[in-house]
Parts: C-alpha cells; sequence; structure tokens
C-alpha cells in the first residue's frame, strides 16, 4: 500500500467528515480525526497565504511606486554609503537634488553603541537601560528607593485625605 498525503487539517478531507457523520459510520470519523494533527498551528484558520510576503512588492507595483528608500546605512554591512556630497560642489544644489532623487542619501550614524546593542537596548526594559548606562559609564546601578521614615509619612498623608 502506497502513502497518500499526510493529513495535516480538516481542510484536506473536504466532505469526507460531513458523510461519516450523515451514515453513522463513527468508526470512520473517529479514525480521520485521529489521523489530524493535534497540533494547534496546523489547524486552518491558523495558516497565512504565501503570497501574504509579497503583498508589499504588490502594492508598490500596483500604485507604481519606487523601490524602498534606504533610510540608515549600516557601515559594518555597507562600508562605502552613497555620497552624493561632490554632486553640490560641484553642480550644486539642483545638481544635488537630482542625484538624491536617483540615488538616494542614507543617514549614517555611529552613536556610542553599536547597531546591535541598540536593538537589544531598544527592546529591554528602562531598569535595565539604565543599568547597562551606569556599567559603561564604570558606576554601580543603585535604584532611587524612598526611605522607610518617607513612605510612612507619606502614607499617613493618604489616609488623612482619604478620612
Amino acid at each position: 500500500m502506497q502513502p497518500g498525503k499526510i493529513l495535516v487539517n480538516e481542510t484536506q478531507l473536504g466532505s469526507r467528515l460531513n458523510r461519516a457523520i450523515d451514515s453513522d459510520r463513527r468508526g470512520e470519523f473517529a479514525l480521520l480525526l485521529a489521523l489530524l494533527s493535534t497540533d494547534a498551528r496546523d489547524m486552518a484558520q491558523f495558516h497565512i497565504k504565501d503570497n501574504a510576503l509579497t503583498l508589499e512588492a504588490e502594492l508598490r507595483a500596483k500604485f507604481d511606486l519606487p523601490i524602498e528608500e534606504t533610510l540608515i546605512s549600516d557601515l559594518t554591512l555597507e562600508p562605502s554609503p552613497v555620497d552624493n556630497s561632490e554632486q553640490f560642489h560641484l553642480g550644486g544644489a539642483r545638481a544635488f537634488q537630482l542625484m538624491q532623487a536617483l540615488k538616494p542619501e542614507a543617514i549614517v550614524t555611529r552613536g556610542e553603541e553599536s547597531l546591535d546593542m541598540q536593538q537589544v537596548l531598544a527592546n529591554c526594559d528602562l531598569n535595565v537601560r539604565q543599568k547597562y548606562r551606569y556599567q559603561t559609564q564604570g558606576e554601580t546601578y543603585r535604584p532611587e528607593v524612598m526611605h522607610f521614615v518617607d513612605q510612612l509619612s507619606q502614607q499617613r498623608q493618604m489616609s488623612e485625605t482619604l478620612a
């Protein structure tokens, strides 16, 4: 016996499940359900169209938009970014604007941290960012903690205003 396609979700069965229920074939119905994948990610409602990644390309073609401009150039990946400054010196502002329209110049930043570290810090909590900044400056991080007596006096004031 040759194995057929592997059953993943109920759309591959078509109407076989419905026919098994209508004709009261419980064994076939149980077998079909047992053959389906138990992983929820394999269910039909969670499948995204394969061409969803090309949606942006389709919209750009439909509305006749140019290719997306690079806003920030990473010098570690591209050692020689586009530089239109020579056109400005040779031909003036109009020549620079023309070159900027033909080959847009990206902003090049190096910053205090590398690009990878900036992306990591952007995804971190505020406390983690503070700790990192203090460690790079050579200081120890001490979060601001209110003194116990100050906390008690503040709680007393709050209870008096509520009463």
